[in-house]
């Protein structure tokens, strides 16, 4: 389940900015990084092994939502900043900037939640990156926003891990040249895994293209963790709405809300809800740069855990694909329109 990450504009920042931060912080922004690799890592792992498959997923996301709203709101007490932030709130701003972000996120969290449970964490957090082709394809066609020539060359390699880690270009294709066939999966990892992620990463690129223009139409000067509480808000009301007529409701309303819980099943949830906050330090703190870094790691740190602790092991599409994937992101955060005039 994918964390609201609050655009750059609300942080009252300039897009993709590095702070030039103090000694006394730098220690604590390493501790975001390394709490944020770790979440990436485990973070599939977890929601797989703790999240029966015969839960109510509504039930899982709505709960989710609360938290986060709690921890956003704590956040907002911790700094000190709350008086400030509701200076001048009313409920139609709110409702012209969180409630479409919020339908799409909560349609994003149940499709990334079905894939948690489906695929490998080193495949689920590969394949979930193509939110950052999906970032700049929305961002260009809704805000108008382009891309470096390096950071085009970046998506496109981007996708090439994907398709090579779900084996539709194999490794020997390029050696022997021989007609592309598609491979022989079982139809549950295509229908209730890779479909799902493909549909979550890009919902994830157009609610946040959507959350940045709306912000930028108010001023861009909302606070990122009210943001949060307003985007977690409309969620749930959603959600409750839905279920007056989805199967979900009726499925509750037969079975009970706590139905297929167990006590570990708040593991990955109590995770996802920190990570979201740890995002938002990160990417405040450190710079979308830094946090590109730091999911890299991530990443690489996934496939040592999926060898580890479990008997899936990591083929070489994989490996391959993770690397490639590690390159494109390494590419894209370092290749920013104009840096080259900018440093010149």
């Amino acid at each position: 389940m994918s964390s609201k990450s609050v655009p750059m504009s609300t942080q009252n920042t300039k897009q993709n900015k590095s702070y030039a931060l103090p000694s006394s912080k730098t220690l604590s922004v390493g501790v975001y990084m390394v709490l944020l690799s770790l979440q990436f890592a485990f973070q599939p792992i977890l929601t797989r092994r703790y999240t029966p498959s015969v839960i109510c997923r509504s039930s899982v996301i709505l709960i989710q939502e609360l938290l986060k709203f709690l921890l956003a709101y704590f956040m907002l007490l911790v700094t000190g900043s709350s008086r400030s932030a509701v200076s001048g709130w009313n409920v139609s701003t709110w409702t012209k900037v969180a409630f479409i972000p919020a339908a799409l996120y909560s349609l994003q969290n149940m499709a990334a939640l079905q894939a948690y449970q489906t695929l490998d964490a080193l495949t689920f957090n590969v394949l979930n990156q193509t939110k950052t082709l999906s970032a700049a394809l929305c961002c260009y066609l809704v805000m108008g926003r382009k891309q470096s020539y390096v950071q085009i060359v970046s998506l496109f390699i981007l996708l090439l891990s994907a398709l090579i880690m779900e084996k539709i270009i194999p490794l020997d294709f390029f050696r022997q040249m021989h007609p592309l066939e598609l491979p022989e999966l079982e139809s549950r990892h295509w229908t209730h895994g890779v479909a799902p992620i493909m549909l979550a990463s890009f919902i994830s690129g157009l609610s946040g293209a959507l959350s940045q223009k709306n912000l930028q139409a108010q001023g861009g000067g909302r606070n990122s963790y009210l943001f949060s509480m307003e985007l977690c808000a409309a969620s749930v009301i959603i959600i409750l709405c839905s279920l007056l007529m989805s199967p979900d409701g009726k499925i509750i309303a037969r079975d009970g809300f706590w139905n297929g819980w167990t006590p570990t099943t708040w593991i990955p949830i109590l995770t996802n809800s920190v990570g979201g906050i740890v995002v938002g330090l990160v990417t405040k703190y450190a710079g979308s740069v830094r946090k590109g870094f730091a999911l890299i790691f991530g990443m690489f740190l996934s496939g040592v855990v999926q060898t580890l602790i479990t008997d899936e092991g990591v083929s070489i599409e994989q490996k391959v694909g993770g690397i490639l994937a590690a390159l494109s992101l390494w590419m894209h955060a370092t290749n920013l329109p104009g840096s080259k005039e900018k440093k010149d």
